[in-house]
């Protein structure tokens, strides 16, 4: 592949591309520069996930920087590895160019995701380029886990837990539709742009959990999603919400975005936010498990919908 304006070659990416994801794990044998990479075999089991991201429907490279792209793109992958009870080990990063990006954007994407690798302890092994009308990225994530933790696990009487709140994603998208600025906006913005996963707090919460996810698709999806998986109900509380520490800051952005802070917290995607069921994790209570099906909300209205990949 050659850019169309740009200047450079396929050639030159690659070779500025390999010393960005230099290996630096000796558990790589073959790294990026053969026709695949070549890993020694693990002990534990072997966790694999795949996530995508397509411009205009994820990202906008109007409103966030080749790095923020590169990062979003790679928490997604890794925040599944640990959803799973797991711990990320190595990327392999497939991604469609028009050709007229800058050398220097193209370079800033691998920047990213490098970046958001290392704070999880990932490398990255290998990939493809290819040329297409819109920008794709797509990242195979592998890790590897001693006991996977799934979604099917919630039991009866199982207190709920989520690592941290949800919502600041979707605030952040709706301010840059709105164009609001300022303050609290800033920061829901930077969480759009590039979520940031807490790692450690995966890690913590994971330990004695019954049942694990990441709410990337909204709360509501996802704790519907487990409490079938499980053939639970899952009674998630408005009131212990509201006692959470950055419930207030998110109210407040909600009302200058002219939105219901519970459709953001509820119905809102792309927060790497992490439910558990579980006693005594380490994380904040939101709900117990019932005996039943389905989601039942106290204290809350039913939230507006959220996005969805089709609908």
């Amino acid at each position: 592949m050659a850019s169309d304006k740009s200047g450079w070659s396929e050639r030159e990416l690659i070779f500025n591309i390999a010393e960005i994801f230099a290996a630096t794990n000796p558990a790589v044998l073959v790294g990026i520069g053969d026709d695949a990479a070549i890993l020694a075999r693990p002990e534990n089991h072997i966790v694999v996930t795949t996530d995508m991201a397509v411009e205009d429907v994820h990202f906008k490279v109007n409103w966030s920087s080749a790095e923020e792209i590169g990062r979003k793109v790679a928490a997604a992958n890794l925040a599944d590895i640990y959803a799973m009870g797991g711990q990320p080990k190595y990327l392999t990063v497939a991604m469609s160019a028009t050709g007229n990006e800058e050398l220097e954007w193209m370079l800033g994407i691998a920047r990213g995701i490098a970046h958001e690798a290392k704070i999880a302890g990932a490398q990255v092994v290998g990939g493809d380029l290819a040329r297409g009308e819109k920008i794709v990225i797509s990242i195979t994530a592998i890790g590897e886990c001693e006991k996977e933790i799934l979604r099917s696990g919630a039991k009866v009487g199982d207190s709920i837990y989520i690592t941290t709140l949800p919502g600041w994603s979707a605030a952040g998208l709706l301010a840059l539709q709105k164009n609001i600025r300022g303050g609290s906006v800033d920061f829901a913005i930077s969480e759009h742009r590039a979520p940031s996963v807490d790692y450690d707090n995966a890690e913590q919460i994971a330990v004695g959990a019954n049942s694990l996810c990441d709410i990337s698709d909204s709360l509501m999806i996802q704790a519907e999603q487990m409490a079938s998986a499980s053939g639970v109900e899952f009674e998630i509380d408005g009131e212990l919400i509201k006692a959470h520490p950055e419930f207030a800051e998110l109210s407040q952005v909600a009302e200058l975005l002219d939105v219901s802070v519970f459709d953001l917290i509820l119905s809102g995607g792309e927060d790497h936010v992490f439910l558990a069921t579980g006693h005594a994790l380490k994380g904040f209570e939101i709900g117990k498990v019932r005996a039943g099906s389905g989601i039942r909300l106290t204290h809350l209205a039913t939230p507006q919908p959220g996005w969805q990949h089709f609908s």
